[in-house]
């Protein structure tokens, strides 16, 4: 139990634990203080959106609709892994629940009690973050997504001095809610699950020992990439055109958007078309899925799997 943070704190914790953050206009006043108190903070609940695309799901999460106004939580984290804030405050996003439930929270108890009741305001007592997913059980979460979360949740409870505990999702507070679920990284990946997210919390709380840092890898050129995406068919036995080629097709080898076979440096085919299951995470849609690397996805891209971009 404690006070909320400022929003500058809450912005600096999700930050400062790894994640990209993007400020969504006026998120630091944005909130529905005026329907009933914020405070104390309990914990941080995570959601999915039932909807795709990074955009229209952040415009969404903001404004809300007409039967349940915005916000509608505080950050929503999208397939790429970065968190766009929306709003500080009091958010539509937690609801009734249970009672029992909030005290385990707040006590930081497990197991969970069964959530059977729906006699206390989520609203006032946790943090919401939404995050893109259809929640149709199908739906993959991409690595750095579901990393993300941990990330996010993790810097929030480091904040407050809690622990894993203090991090549940939607199904375990409101009776009938189911999220989030589906599977990691692919339709026949492994479930995920909130004791997952909360194993990962509680390895990046636990983990104060700086490990020991990778060599980098050589940035990738924006350019020549492009160059071999358009030029650059399967040719067995034929020189690789651009080297930088084979980092990004490790990099979606390891979103589970790329057989590894295919990882061989030749930006074709097969590569191209998961480089736009990629775009198509980031919220891209039509042309601008069309399997040629842009600038932003690409960025995206390398946050997650350690290169940077150049022209």
């Amino acid at each position: 139990m404690a006070l909320p943070l400022s929003a500058s704190a809450f912005r600096a914790a999700i930050k400062g634990a790894g994640v990209t953050v993007v400020e969504v206009g006026n998120w630091t006043r944005h909130n529905r203080n005026h329907k009933g108190p914020w405070g104390p903070m309990r914990g941080v609940m995570i959601h999915h959106t039932v909807t795709s695309g990074t955009a229209h799901s952040v415009d969404l999460c903001r404004r809300g609709h007409a039967t349940l106004p915005g916000p509608l939580c505080h950050g929503v984290i999208d397939k790429s892994g970065r968190v766009h804030l929306v709003g500080y405050g009091r958010a539509n996003h937690a609801g009734l629940g249970d009672g029992d439930v909030l005290a385990a929270v707040t006590a930081e108890r497990s197991p969970l009690p069964a959530d059977n009741e729906a006699d206390a305001d989520g609203n006032r007592y946790f943090y919401g973050f939404e995050c893109v997913n259809m929640g149709d059980g199908e739906d993959p979460w991409p690595q750095v997504q579901v990393e993300a979360i941990a990330r996010a949740a993790a810097g929030i409870c480091r904040a407050h001095g809690w622990g894993a505990e203090s991090v549940i999702g939607h199904m375990e507070w409101q009776p009938g809610k189911i999220d989030p679920r589906g599977p990691i990284g692919h339709r026949s990946g492994p479930a995920l699950t909130m004791a997952k997210i909360r194993a990962r919390v509680e390895q990046l709380l636990d983990d104060d020992t700086p490990s020991k840092p990778k060599p980098p890898k050589p940035p990738v050129d924006l350019s020549r990439l492009v160059a071999a995406a358009r030029t650059d068919p399967a040719k067995p036995g034929a020189p690789v055109s651009y080297a930088g080629a084979r980092i990004v097709e490790d990099a979606l080898a390891a979103e589970g958007l790329l057989a590894k076979k295919y990882a061989d440096g030749h930006f074709g085919t097969q590569t191209k078309a998961a480089y736009r299951a990629w775009q198509r995470r980031c919220g891209y849609s039509g042309t601008d899925a069309d399997g040629i690397p842009g600038r932003d996805s690409l960025a995206a891209l390398g946050r997650a799997h350690g290169f940077t971009v150049t022209a």
